[in-house]
């Protein structure tokens, strides 16, 4: 599960059509790929995660988001 830097899945939204700003969290390889449905969740800043979002990824931009 990849952790986005936006403070809600509202503001998430916003961003359709945009790169996604987020972290890896995987110790074994990359969970990003730019043509693909990723599993978030934010915020970024905090230890425990207040929301959850599934990301559709189209050429490296967000195109849907659930």
């Amino acid at each position: 599960m990849l952790r986005t830097h936006y403070r809600n899945k509202k503001e998430l939204k916003t961003y359709i059509g945009h790169a996604l700003k987020y972290s890896e969290t995987s110790l074994f390889k990359p969970e990003y790929k730019d043509n693909a449905i990723l599993c978030v969740c934010g915020p970024h800043f905090c230890i425990k995660c207040n929301w959850y979002a599934e990301v559709t990824m189209e050429n490296g931009l967000i195109k849907k988001v659930n």
